[in-house]
């Protein structure tokens, strides 16, 4: 019992944009990391520098999790609108008929 693919995939047009944007929010990520990184190395005591309630590393650790929360959204949105644009430019392709057996 053959269960192929429900959709036909053709080659992603949208690949080299949304690799490079992939790699740009890496990048930007990664400096914002590298941040919290080096403060905590470097100098720790400014970690527990209060900040209302909480101290700077809570804050800074939760800011890392929405910054990556809202990066992907974007990143969704970028590349859904990508694909659609670059779709719209490519020909159309006829979906494979399935054998009935």
């Amino acid at each position: 019992m053959d269960h192929g693919p429900s959709t036909q995939w053709g080659e992603d047009l949208a690949s080299g944009y949304k690799t490079k944007l992939g790699l740009w929010m890496f990048l930007v990520y990664g400096i914002v990391y590298a941040g919290f990184v080096v403060i905590n190395s470097v100098s720790p005591q400014l970690m527990a520098m209060p900040i209302g309630r909480l101290n700077l590393a809570i804050v800074y650790g939760f800011g890392l999790i929405i910054l990556a929360l809202v990066m992907a959204l974007i990143y969704n949105a970028m590349a859904g609108r990508a694909e659609t644009q670059f779709a719209s430019v490519s020909e159309p392709t006829v979906p494979e008929t399935v054998e009935e057996r």
